[in-house]
Order: structure tokens, then sequence, then C-alpha cells
């Protein structure tokens, strides 16, 4: 059984990490990391055993959110804690994209924005192949589902029936060029991905319990891939980082620093 209170728990340790590793850096893409950390906290812990190797997959299609991956790594031993603070040096393993040679549990080096779902697909495939009982997931931004490559790649994963694949959309509604859908209008989202063919889901990735609802309900579903459509909240968790389209990408100074840390252990607080 699932502890919903302990995956917010430790999802808000997990955003203080990525706080804290784009503070030292003095570089990093805070808003996407923040909106993402929900799930991927709880895909790796509800699915994802490192000590398998026949395990589940994580591509994070959306690179850039990488320091929400690197603090969920942390959590379950992959990366030392000390190691965080190494985040964008020079000859460091943790890189402002993942990058697998480096770090093996990232799962797929990514970056280059559309691609991210080609490699899912592929694995999953294999997988399918190989009569592997477990998942991939394949964690896209709602900016990158303007490129064209992303629904070639959904025509596929529905023409292979593959229901082992799991599409994550970070809906923040907010890109590097501005609101998504006045760059490039997505909607119906919902109705577009059933179209093609996928079992869809949606939910306010930001609340765990829903969190762990959809991912439970996608394991029950066969047939068709599924997405799961997670509306979520850019910067989420910080105050002045929330639906501000500044903190797509920035430094923080010293006392926004401490401001977003008094921000999680309010929250830390509230959550117990």
């Amino acid at each position: 059984m699932i502890d919903v209170k302990h995956l917010e728990l430790l999802a808000n340790e997990n955003r203080k990490k990525i706080v804290q590793m784009i503070y030292k850096a003095k570089a990093g893409h805070p808003g996407g990391s923040l909106s993402v950390i929900d799930m991927l906290t709880a895909i790796y812990e509800m699915d994802v055993d490192f000590h398998s190797e026949k395990r589940s997959k994580v591509v994070l299609s959306k690179g850039h959110a990488v320091p929400a991956q690197y603090a969920v790594l942390c959590s379950k031993g992959i990366i030392k804690e000390e190691d965080l603070g190494t985040f964008r040096q020079v000859n460091s393993r943790l890189q402002g994209h993942p990058h697998a040679l480096d770090i093996p549990e990232v799962d797929a080096t990514t970056g280059l924005l559309g691609q991210g779902l080609s490699v899912a697909v592929g694995m999953a495939i294999v997988k399918k192949h190989n009569h592997e009982n477990n998942h991939v997931y394949a964690i896209l931004g709602d900016g990158e589902m303007q490129e064209g490559q992303i629904w070639e790649s959904l025509l596929q994963a529905a023409h292979y029936k593959l229901d082992n694949l799991i599409v994550i959309v970070d809906y923040n509604k907010l890109s590097s060029s501005g609101p998504v859908n006045e760059v490039i209008n997505l909607e119906p989202l919902a109705e577009k991905l059933k179209a093609f063919n996928f079992h869809t889901i949606e939910i306010n990735g930001n609340n765990m319990q829903e969190v762990v609802d959809a991912l439970n309900k996608a394991y029950t579903l066969t047939g068709m891939p599924i997405a799961i459509i997670s509306n979520t909240i850019k910067g989420k968790g910080v105050s002045f980082m929330e639906n501000n389209p500044k903190w797509h990408s920035g430094a923080l100074l010293d006392e926004e620093y401490e401001t977003a840390m008094n921000d999680l252990n309010r929250a830390k607080e509230e959550i117990q």
C-alpha cells in the first residue's frame, strides 16, 4: 500500500534538493523541475526497482528538468547527496541534461526536445518482444508537444499497441517561448490523444493522491498505450516562481534562495 503522505514529504524534500542544486550552480531550470517532481517521485517509488535487471525505465524527454531526476536518484541512493553540489560543474557527472554514459540510471541521454518519446517507444517495443512485464515512462514537456516527431511517435506507439508505454505530459502551460497555447495551441489535448488511440487520463499533477491513483489505473489498462495529462504549476512550491515565466531558467539570489527554502519548510509542516 502506497503511503501518500510519505510521497508528499519525499517530493517536498526533492524540491529542496532542486532549489539547492540550482542555487549553488547559479544556473538551471527550476520551473519545469518543480512542476514535474511530484510525478517523478511517485514513479520511482512505485515502479522503478534498481535491484532488478529488467526494471521499468524512465525517459526524461524534457531533459532540462534533470535537477528533478537527480533529486529523485539521490533519494534512491544512486547519487550521493554531496555530489548534488557539483551540478553543472566542469567534469561533474551531473550535467545540465541527462547523460546515460555518466549515470546509466537516467536511462536515456536527452535534451534535444521532441526526441525522447521516440527513444521510449523503441524501449517499449523491445520490452514487448522480450516479454518483460514492466513499463517505460516518457516524461514530456508541453512545449515539446509542438514538435512533429512527438506525433509521429504517438502514431507508432498506438500502431504497436504498446500498453507498457506510459506517456506523461507535464502540462504546466509555460514554455521558454511564452504561454504554450499562445505559441502553438495544443488544445483539445485530451481529445487528440484519445484520437491517436491512447488510454487518456487527466489529473492535477501536483496532487499526490491523484498522481498515485492515475499510475495505479494505468497499470490496469491494456491494449493501447497510456497518456497521463498532468496539469501542473510551473515553479510549484516556491511562491515567487509559481506561474512565473521568468523561472523557466535562471539563478537564485541569496534572498530568493532563503525565501524558497522557507516556503518549502512551511510546506513540510503543513504536510505533517
